[in-house]
């Protein structure tokens, strides 16, 4: 599998030392990679700050329609309000390497990944993803994906194998509950259409007591990690405010409960204390 290079570094930037590597400002460095049916799929990869020793490199899968719709310089024009987005500088400050996610060249229409998000296609196409990225870095690779962006993540964690195959896995307000009456069908989907049994990774499960979207309710989170055989597992349900009076697509939405809004930084650190324990 041929896997292309960076494609530039931003202009003018300066470059600076972390550890054996080196990152590009503003944003980091854009990559491309090959994906399925002669597609690409960009991420951004970011590191932390100079003189920090990085423990690992997550892929970040934000939800929505996935289409993060990364520019030259590796920034984000879309999904700002995203959890995982927004969380950047927090992941950075912990250490951690991170490569945010945009949805695939021939899925960068109105309706983004939609229900490719489940297929054994997308699965591969971040094994690729993850190869990449662990042979840059030379680190342990975990996928983080969150609401929409967590089918990604089990998908990712129940197919694949190998070098293609993450640590572990977080997955935060978990799609749970499909809307079956929708019109377009794969807005049913959830975590459960997928082969959950076969996922013994490490998994770490994120919700928010106070998230009021009807598609990730904090209780089901208990009925996922059943559903799997990870080698070990975790369930935190993060307390805090609730936002009365949202509409049920605001509540879905990342400047909620659900996106973890003004928490971010308890998230990472919940985070943090997972992936540590190996």
């Amino acid at each position: 599998m041929q896997f292309m290079t960076r494609v530039r570094w931003c202009l003018g930037c300066v470059l600076l030392a972390a550890g054996p590597w080196a990152v590009a400002a503003p944003c980091g460095e854009l990559v491309r990679v090959e994906t399925h049916a002669r597609s690409q799929t960009a991420y951004a990869l970011a590191y932390p700050p100079a003189g920090t020793n990085a423990r690992a490199a997550l892929v970040l899968l934000a939800g929505g329609d996935g289409r993060v719709q990364l520019d030259d310089d590796a920034c984000p024009r879309a999904l700002k309000g995203n959890s995982l987005v927004r969380s950047l500088p927090h992941f950075h400050a912990a250490g951690w390497a991170t490569a945010l996610v945009d949805a695939p060249s021939d899925h960068q229409g109105e309706d983004g990944l939609a229900g490719f998000r489940a297929s054994p296609e997308h699965a591969q196409d971040l094994g690729r993803l993850i190869a990449d990225l662990r042979a840059r870095t030379g680190l342990p690779v975990w996928v983080v994906g969150t609401s929409r962006g967590s089918i990604s993540g089990a998908n990712a964690a129940a197919r694949l194998a190998g070098a293609a195959a993450p640590d572990g896995v977080v997955l935060t307000s978990v799609l749970t509950v499909g809307a079956t009456a929708a019109r377009k069908p794969w807005v049913a989907q959830t975590v459960f259409d997928l082969p959950l049994q076969a996922i013994t990774l490490p998994v770490l499960l994120i919700g928010h007591a106070e998230d009021r979207c009807p598609r990730s309710p904090a209780s089901a989170m208990a009925q996922v990690a059943q559903a799997m055989r990870a080698l070990r597992h975790e369930i935190v349900t993060v307390p805090g405010p609730a936002q009365p009076g949202l509409s049920q697509q605001a509540a879905c939405e990342g400047r909620s409960p659900h996106g973890y809004i003004g928490q971010e930084a308890e998230v990472v650190e919940a985070m943090a204390r997972f992936i540590a324990q190996r």
